[in-house]
């Protein structure tokens, strides 16, 4: 069963290949997706990242959290589930 982690304080120059490729020394990435400001296209300065086990999720969490990447000390954690959010819509 993939596993989401949670990652923030990342570098606004960052791309999703870059942090996949990062991620892939702790296992099998199955995807990416940093998150983006609507109105101005910048990173908000965090991203998911989902592994494909919950074994390397684990290991990318230990191996990588408060590790240095591209200049910021990254935080890196298990994403929690959001329950009764809605999306707003304008």
């Amino acid at each position: 069963m993939n596993t989401k982690i949670y990652v923030g304080n990342l570098s606004s120059q960052i791309t999703e290949p870059e942090l996949k490729n990062h991620f892939s020394q702790a296992g099998d990435v199955v995807s990416v997706k940093i998150l983006k400001d609507h109105q101005t296209g910048q990173s908000r300065g965090f991203a998911f990242v989902e592994m494909s086990t919950r074994r390397e999720a684990q290991k990318a969490i230990s191996m990588l959290n408060k590790r240095s990447f591209m200049e910021k000390e990254l935080l890196v954690k298990e994403a929690r589930v959001r329950r009764g959010f809605r999306r707003r819509s304008w």
